[in-house]
Parts: C-alpha cells; structure tokens; sequence
C-alpha cells in the first residue's frame, strides 16, 4: 500500500491537473489503454513508479504534458547515448519513514540501514546533475529542483549505525562497556566450557557431538547413562532419550552472568535507537522527498523504456484542437508485428478546422477500425506523458474530451436492443460535443434498417459537424460517404484494397471515399455468377454503378501510386546518377587547376633561374672590375651581358608581335565556340564551355579552367 508520502512535495505527482473527460467508462479498455498502461508498469522498479503507471491519466493541461514528453525525451537520450543514471534505489520505505512521524516510535537497525541506501541514490542523484548536466537535462532536473541534500542525515546513522545494521560499539560510552564486559566474560565461559568437554571425553561421558545450545545456552551432550555423574542443570533430552543435554555446574554463574549483560545490551541498544529515531523525526518531510522523485525517476524510466520498446519519438504539442499524423504505427500492434518479424503499416493524416471528421469506408477486416483505433490510442498516449511510435514532424493538439462508440453495446440490464444502445451513445455525443471533443465512431448507424439508419447517422454526423467536434467514423453507407463532399469540415477516407488477391492493403488514402467490394468479393470467392446477378438486380442501378465506380477508382489510383513509386526510384536514380557526374567534373576540373598552376609555375620559375644567374654573373663580372688594371674589358663583359638580356627581351617582344600579326584582339564579349587569347601567358585557344564567371579553354591538346575576366576574345587576321 503507498501511503501519502508518495507524492508529498511534488505537486506535479499528485496534482488536481484537469484530466480529460472519457465517454464511456470503457473508453479506456476500447482503445486499449489498459494494455499500455500494465506495459509500463512492467518497467518500473519501485512502489511509486508501478503505482503511477498503473493509475496513468490522460490529462489537458498542456505544460504537464509537454514536461513529461520533454523528461521521457531527455530520459531516452541518456539511455541512448550509454550515460549511466543512478537510480538503484527500489525498495518501499514508506513504513520506515511513516514510523519517524510517530513521537515514541523506534526503527530497527535494518530499517536504519534501508533509509540509509536512500540516502546514498538521494546524494548520487543531486551530484549527477551538478553543472551542465541541469541545462542539459531541464526538465528531468524539475524532478529535484526544489529539495535539497542534507548530509547531517546520513552522518547521524552511520554515527550509530555499522555496514551490517547493527549498533556500533562507541554509540555510546554505556554500550562499548557492557561490549567489553560481555566479550570478556563469552571469552572466560568458553575457556572453562572447553575444558569441561576435554575432560568429559576422556572420561567416555559424552556422545559424538559432545556439545550443543538449548535455550540460548552451551550445553553437554552427554549419554544417558552418565547424565547422573554430571552436576549440572539438565536442559532437555533427545527424542530417543539416549542423549541428555546438561549445562555443567562450573559454567552456570558464567552464563547467568552473560545472559544479565546481553539483557543490558539489548536495553542499551534499544535506547539508542529509540534516540536516533527522535533525532530524525524533523527530517520527515525531506525523506518523503526523496521517496518520491526516486520513484518519480523511475516511473519517467519506465516511459523511455517503452518508448524504446516501440521506437517512438516526441512530437509537437499544441494547446489547441487538431491532429497531424506521420508514419502514425498502433502502438500495441507495432510491438506484436516486430515481435512476430511482421510489417506493420504506417498512416498519415490531418485533421484540423477545414476537415475535422473524416469518414472511412471500405471493406471489411480492411483495417478501418484499426486505423481509428491507432489514431485514438497515439492521441491518448500522448495527453498521457507517453512517447508514440510517429515520425517526430508529427502534432497532436489537445482534447479534453474523448468519446468512443466501438463494437456491440448492447444492453442486456437495461432491456436494449444493440440499435437502441447505439442511439443512446449517439446521444450523449451529441448533447456534450464541443470544438475540444475527439470522438470515434465504429459503423455509424448500424443494427437498424440500411435507409432508415443510414438517414439517421447523417443527421447525426451533420450535427456533430456543426458543433466543431473532431472524430473519425467508419461506415459502409453510401449516404455518408456522398455528404462528406457538400458539407463543410467532413473528409471522406478509403482503406485500399488489392482486388487481383483479394487481399486488404492497411493503407489509409485521404479524399476520397471507398468500395465495400461485395461483388468482387463474392466473385473472387466463387458464389455462383446466376446468385451474383440475381443480388444486383435488387441493388438500386445508381447505387450499384456508383460502388463500382469507387472500386474502378480505387483501383486506378493503386496503378497510379505504383507508377509514382517507380517514377520516384527512377528519380533517385537519376539523382545519384547527377551527383556521380559533378564529382567527376569537379574533379577534371581540379586537375585542369593544377596543370594549370604547374605551367604558371614552371614559368615564374624560369624568370627565377635568370634572375638569379645574372645576378651571380654581374657579381662575378663587378668583383672582376675592381681586381682587374685593365677596367676596359669588364666594361666589355658587362655590355656583352647587359646586350644578351636586351636581345632576349626583343625575342619576348618578337613572339608577341608574331601572335598580333596573326589574331586581332575584339572588344566583344567572349561566348563558346570563340577564339581568346589568354592574357597571362599569351597562348590562344577556343572556349569549350563557359559556366558562370569561368570558361574552359581548349589550348593544344589540354583544356584550362580560366577567369572570363582573364581572355580576350580575338579573330584570325587573314593573308592578302
């Protein structure tokens, strides 16, 4: 039993939060709610957390439930990235620490020592989110934020208390005298008991195992025919009499003696104890504290764990009504679908104030129920704190009404008819529906004539249409499936169906209504064709065409969605197909950058070698002028030199001329297929390309990548 100390100091625990309201009773069961919750309760390790699972609400306050998304989040995250939480602490302490409450009471030491091993994950806990680890990990940090440490609680235990749970010695100068007093004396009493064993055996007195304990004492086992030549106190005898336990004469006194110290060491204890208890009574209210966030800790565990179990994810909240589903999964099918190696398959959806009732149609075991009841559970789950199997894009709003209508309900103790008990829900969804209402609605007008129920169910979905309620109905009647198109927020749904195999796809397809495929299917399955002809002459022409309609439509759409997929593989082939070749460009184009940064290269360093060589020849030729008595002929050298440059210059000026006489440069902007002459290094080529404010140039048998600001387009002068 958990007392009221599990949610003492956390007002978030036990809270007056407004919960949603649930329609009927059995909402929960309906939706399966229950298995989720017993689920979660088989994650958790402590009274409170099994406790807080078990006893899950739904609620509609939109802070508590973007908090406990947030701390399983945050959770999860510590799970998944290998970090260790220390959260050991399993045991229920609420009788210890409800004792301490009691003026008078006293804790055992064992009890001491679990209040203890609280202490200790307490202090582990307020350490783990010491620094960063607050910021990173806000909310599961609320958990704690407003207790505290105090060590003086652990200090004043292990003062008393040892590592067995036993009374240390020095906890108080009376009980290490009466200790020593008692060793002493157990030490003189087992002395003087040796020797009276000694000398019983080798007087033949005692049986084999010559020594026992009876009624807290160390006896003789002596045989039956010398109990009498031992004095002593006789304790007892065997069951076959051959044996008789005496306590001898010499160590009476010594065990009387041991016997009155024991009596005042348990005295002594029991003060010591009773003390220690009275010296913690004033940190009631913090151990109550720390019970509960360790069993909030492992109740927030618990929902990570499942929402690893089903690969969930956190999606977004909003404080107002609307659902916008991706990749939704059932929960409880998806873990028995991976379970069994099993496909489980996703649904999308929207609904929101343009649609806000969408109307699924199909065949039967299509998965129309299914598919509501995935959409009822994930919305259940996550007003509940729970992480759900969606992709993270996914929203949910707030509702903070749920009214279910799945199955038979009929009544049995009220004397009604299935039809009758259908009106009676549909009554009280009417009368209490509202724009903050998610209902689900299982064969809308079933169990009554197909017209008259049919007429009945659009009144009715008309009605819950005008009250701005969000739901989702399943349906097999025509009826509803035409009203979805002319009045305003209903939003028709199919379940597809594969018609060739006879065999429901899962898949919900919004926009459009769906075929019950009755013909196809009493076709495939071989009713005999006179029976099936008969059947649609008593079907309404209309009615009858416009199902097959549907189920051409439908049908048209499946080829559709299959050439779309194999447009879109053919898309990502193409694309990665395009990313192949522009790394291969970019990586011709790397290598033309680099021939080309090599020929520049080659040629500054030529000018360099020159440079460098007239250098050291007008040095020679300098250091030549001062030695020489003839200065003449180094004058001679240096004009010899000074000559050779010039001529080489004019051989530069030469080649230029000779590529002027030949190309006239245009004042034209350069386009591809022109002839341009590189400015750097003079050569002429032909543009191949041009790609923004770059160009590659056919020069000889290389291409090069140029700046366009680096060419000047020019033209062949021709010969006369």
């Amino acid at each position: 039993m958990l007392s009221s100390l599990d949610c003492s100091g956390y007002n978030y625990i036990c809270t007056n939060l407004l919960t949603v309201r649930l329609y009927p009773e059995s909402a929960e069961i309906q939706l399966e709610f229950d298995k989720v919750k017993s689920l979660l309760a088989r994650h958790t390790k402590t009274a409170i957390g099994h406790h807080r699972a078990e006893n899950l609400r739904i609620h509609t306050h939109i802070d508590f439930v973007k908090n406990s998304l947030q701390q399983t989040h945050e959770f999860r995250l510590i799970a998944g990235s290998g970090q260790s939480f220390p959260l050991d602490f399993t045991h229920n302490a609420a009788a210890e620490i409800k004792l301490l409450s009691i003026p008078g009471a006293t804790l055992a030491g064992d009890q001491f020592l679990l209040l203890l091993r609280l202490l200790v994950n307490a202090e582990q806990l307020f350490r783990w989110f010491d620094g960063e680890r607050q910021l990173a990990f806000p909310a599961l940090f609320s958990v704690l934020k407003e207790s505290y440490y105090e060590k003086t609680i652990r200090e004043l235990i292990e003062a008393v208390i040892d590592e067995g749970g036993q009374v240390r010695d020095n906890a108080s100068e009376e009980l290490a005298k009466i200790r020593m007093n008692l060793y002493r004396k157990r030490a003189e009493l087992r002395r003087v008991f040796d020797r009276m064993v000694q000398k019983m055996n080798k007087l033949g007195h005692l049986t084999d195992i010559s020594e026992s304990f009876m009624n807290g004492r160390r006896v003789l086992a002596v045989t039956a025919e010398s109990k009498r030549m031992i004095k002593g106190v006789l304790h007892g005898e065997s069951d076959t009499r051959q044996t008789a336990y005496i306590e001898p004469e010499e160590t009476t006194s010594l065990n009387n003696e041991v016997f009155s110290l024991e009596n005042e060491e348990g005295r002594e204890v029991q003060r010591i104890l009773r003390a220690l208890t009275a010296k913690l009574q004033p940190y009631h209210s913090l151990l109550n504290s720390y019970v509960s966030f360790i069993g909030e800790f492992d109740f927030i565990r618990a929902r990570a764990r499942l929402a690893l179990d089903m690969q969930a994810e956190m999606p977004n909240v909003d404080n107002k009504a609307h659902l916008h589903l991706r990749r939704a999964y059932h929960p409880l099918l998806y873990l028995y679908n991976k379970e069994n190696g099993k496909t489980t398959v996703p649904l999308d959806l929207i609904l929101d104030n343009e649609h806000r009732i969408l109307v699924i149609s199909g065949p039967n075991a299509g998965g129309k129920t299914v598919t509501m009841k995935t959409i009822g559970l994930c919305q259940m789950m996550v007003q509940a704190g729970l992480m759900v199997p969606v992709h993270p894009d996914s929203s949910f709003g707030i509702f903070k009404q749920l009214f279910i209508h799945i199955g038979d309900t009929q009544s049995i103790e009220f004397e009604l008819s299935t039809y009758s008990s259908h009106l009676q829900h549909m009554k009280y969804f009417i009368d209490m529906a509202n724009g903050k209402t998610l209902f689900f609605i299982d064969e809308l007008g079933s169990g009554s004539d197909p017209n008259l129920g049919g007429a009945f169910a659009e009144v009715i979905m008309e009605e819950l249409a005008r009250r701005k309620a969000y739901g989702v109905v399943t349906t097999h009647y025509l009826n509803l499936k035409v009203m979805a198109n002319r009045v305003s927020g209903i939003l028709n749904g199919a379940m597809q169906f594969d018609e060739q195999n006879l065999a429901p796809l899962y898949k919900l397809i919004t926009g459009k209504p769906g075929s019950s495929y009755t013909f196809a299917i009493a076709e495939r399955i071989g009713l005999p064709q006179p029976l099936i002809n008969r059947a649609r002459k008593l079907v309404d022409e209309n009615h009858f065409q416009l199902d097959k309609l549907l189920n051409r439509t439908e049908q048209d759409l499946q080829r559709m969605e299959l050439k779309e997929k194999q447009l879109q593989k053919l898309l990502q082939e193409n694309e990665k197909l395009r990313q192949k070749l522009e790394k291969e460009l970019d990586r011709e184009q790397h290598r033309q950058q680099v021939e080309l940064l090599r020929e520049q290269s080659k040629l500054k360093q030529d000018q360099l070698d020159y440079l460098r060589d007239m250098d050291r020849k007008l040095r020679a030729i300098v250091s030549e002028w001062r030695k020489a008595e003839n200065k003449q002929d180094a004058v001679k050298q240096i004009q010899a030199l000074l000559f050779k440059q010039k001529e080489s210059g004019k051989m530069i000026t030469k080649k230029e001329k000779q590529i002027n006489s030949q190309y006239r440069e245009l004042s034209d902007p350069a386009n591809e297929g022109d002839l341009v002459k590189l400015k750097k290094n003079r050569q002429v080529g032909t543009v191949k390309e041009i790609r923004g404010k770059k160009a590659i140039v056919q020069v000889g048998l290389m291409p090069l990548t140029v700046d366009l600001a680096d060419l000047v387009k020019v033209e062949t002068v021709s010969e006369n």
